[in-house]
């Protein structure tokens, strides 16, 4: 997995790639903006269309002039804007790429633009990971001006503005894409920048492996490349007791959908036997929906039978003497979700019942009533580690970049995933998943990275083709497909 590291430890790890591979800081950005170039390409934009390149005095800038050469030279209609003063010293690649700028290219000062409202593309390469304290109030203007760009605003590596490392605090460019370098920046990746890095493209540049090695980072990126590894194979004899048997307690009356969903979704995943715990009103609804899964209405069962147990969609608020029952009765890793997690809210003394290695499923309101209110995103991871420490267990923070937060400290953000997931279910699928994979014999932890990353890409596949009208039944029905995608059979 890619290690997520601070805006110092890229300044160091750039001068590792560049000693490494006998670049100049010119012959870098070259290579970045060519790069960016190539992504630009490939999404289809007009050779009509009007760009501007809004670059400040920094390498950020370098890069920014960089990519309006290459543009201009492939037959773009782009201009170049300069943010900073005429006395202002550049960075040297800055200046160099500002020199090779053709004398064609239109080149304005801010201090005399007025951006349009009409359509066309902004590229913000103002300010960079250099940009470090409070703005000053130039800087300030300078990035109101970009935010009144009517068009679509692309920010290079960070928007104008955005600290790499913390929660911002004052104003920043609001990018409808940002295309990161390498990998994504922490701060891009927290919930409350969402108006400002809008579309997240990670850009690969060409860091290796081996050049992350003397960076303790705890904190990691999980990509598309670092699933097939984690999955178990079954040979041709294998039957449906290898693919795991497993037990939802999910559902209740009215609410027997969250546990459809989440047998559905096991199902989907691999399960080979998925029996459900239900009201024994509901077992009609849940037998003509999922007829494969088996119904069970008894408490008084043995509940170290099964290789994996999944408990909360659904369930309600009134089922905490069960959940105690079915922790004490367990010494398998567990998965807990919804009204699990909101019964432990209310009885805090049902934590010493949870086994080791179990897996805890919060959205960030449920969250909040586990553990209180946070005061921004890295105050809630914060929380997180000092949990899943104190208690050997696994968080799984869902939103927007899933957090994957483990017993050893280890905090893993999710690159899977699509707004069009935003509905109802999606948590109950997930659910299902999680708990399918630990029933077929994966670790805790793979079981969550497999499961968070599937869902995620079913998310992406579905939401492809239903966009603001995907529901979380058409999420299931592409979880196989996501199996043929990274080249899982």
């Amino acid at each position: 997995m890619q290690k997520i590291l601070s805006a110092s430890e890229i300044a160091i790890l750039e001068q590792i790639h560049l000693t490494k591979k006998g670049f100049s800081n010119h012959a870098f950005m070259e290579l970045v903006a060519q790069r960016f170039v190539d992504w630009f390409q490939s999404q289809g934009y007009s050779p009509d269309v009007k760009i501007l390149v809004c670059v400040g005095a920094g390498n950020n800038g370098g890069d920014g002039l960089a990519i309006a050469r290459i543009l201009f030279s492939l037959g773009y209609r782009v201009s170049v804007a300069t943010f900073f003063s005429p006395e202002a010293k550049l960075s040297p690649a800055c200046q160099q790429n500002l020199a090779l700028l053709p004398d064609q290219l239109q080149l304005f000062s801010c201090d005399t633009l007025s951006l349009p409202k009409e359509e066309g593309i902004l590229i913000d390469a103002y300010l960079g990971l250099g940009c470090v304290g409070p703005l000053r109030e130039a800087a300030k203007a300078r990035i109101q001006l970009i935010n009144s760009f009517g068009g679509t605003i692309i920010s290079l590596d960070l928007p104008s503005g955005m600290p790499a490392d913390s929660i911002l605090t004052g104003i920043a460019v609001k990018a409808h894409l940002t295309i990161t370098l390498g990998f994504p920046k922490l701060t891009l990746l927290l919930p409350e920048h969402a108006p400002y890095t809008g579309e997240l493209v990670v850009l690969p540049i060409g860091f290796e492996k081996e050049e992350f090695a003397e960076f303790s980072s705890s904190t990691f990126y999980l990509e598309e490349k670092d699933i097939l590894p984690l999955h178990r194979r079954f040979n041709r004899f294998a039957h449906k007791g290898d693919f795991g048997k497993i037990l939802l307690v999910a559902g209740s009356k009215g609410k027997i959908g969250a546990g459809i969903l989440a047998a559905k979704a096991a199902f989907r995943t691999g399960s080979g036997l998925v029996t459900c715990m239900i009201p024994k009103e509901e077992r009609a609804a849940l037998t003509a929906s999922v007829p494969e899964a088996m119904c069970v209405f008894d408490e008084e069962q043995d509940f170290s039978g099964y290789d994996a147990i999944g408990i909360g969609p659904g369930l309600g608020l009134d089922q905490g003497e069960l959940l105690k029952k079915i922790l004490s009765a367990s010494s398998k890793p567990i998965v807990l979700d919804a009204d699990a997690l909101n019964c432990l809210a209310i009885d805090r003394t049902i934590w010493d019942l949870i086994p080791q290695g179990s897996i805890l499923t919060p959205h960030l309101k449920e969250f909040e009533r586990l553990f209180g209110p946070s005061q921004n995103h890295l105050e809630r991871l914060a929380k997180a580690k000092a949990i899943c420490l104190k208690y050997a267990v696994t968080l799984v923070i869902k939103g927007a970049n899933t957090l994957c937060s483990f017993a050893d400290g280890r905090q893993v953000f999710n690159s899977s995933g699509t707004k069009y997931m935003a509905t109802a279910g999606m948590g109950d699928v997930l659910t299902g998943m999680i708990t399918s994979f630990l029933g077929q014999g994966y670790s805790p932890e793979n079981a969550v990275l497999c499961g968070v990353f599937h869902h995620g890409m079913a998310g992406e596949l579905a939401g492809e083709k239903y966009l603001r009208g995907t529901m979380s039944q058409d999420l299931i029905e592409t979880i196989p497909e996501t199996y043929r995608r990274i080249g899982l059979s």
